[in-house]
């Protein structure tokens, strides 16, 4: 399991997070010793966080990200964008395909690592932007989704 520790300060206030493997679902994450699911798909869709019980995560804010972009998918979810910048080294779908959730799409090496890309949604691929060998930028539209 691939464990990241942060320090994370908000305010004048300083919090201790431990996230589990990113690319289970849901996220497992610890904040201060209290677990929290995260669900970034649904999430991106605008629902509020919810901790392991069920409830919203007291004075939890949702902000866009600046300058418009965001993380995962755009407004209406048929966009898939780059978590990081580096170079596609195999893409494992064309149009047409249906995928998972979690599903491993395409690997980008960045620092001399691959990062397996997994699909946000579950959904039908309706184009694939990128090829092996390509360059890609952070946030760039890697495929998009029929629906």
């Amino acid at each position: 399991m691939i464990k990241m520790r942060y320090n994370v300060k908000i305010g004048d206030k300083t919090f201790a997070v431990e996230i589990d493997d990113i690319n289970k679902r849901p996220i497992m994450a610890r904040v201060d010793g209290q677990e929290f699911e995260v669900h970034p798909e649904t999430e991106a869709a605008g629902n509020e966080t919810m901790s392991k019980t069920g409830q919203p995560v007291p004075g939890f804010e949702r902000k866009p990200a600046a300058g418009g972009l965001h993380t995962g998918t755009n407004l209406t979810g048929k966009l898939m964008v780059a978590p990081l910048p580096g170079t596609v080294i195999e893409v494992f779908i064309k149009p047409g395909d249906p995928v998972e959730a979690g599903q491993v799409i395409l690997v980008i090496e960045a620092m001399k690592m691959k990062n397996s890309i997994r699909s946000v949604r579950d959904g039908i691929i309706a184009t694939v932007l990128v090829s092996a060998g390509q360059t890609v930028a952070h946030k760039q539209t890697l495929v998009e989704f029929t629906e």
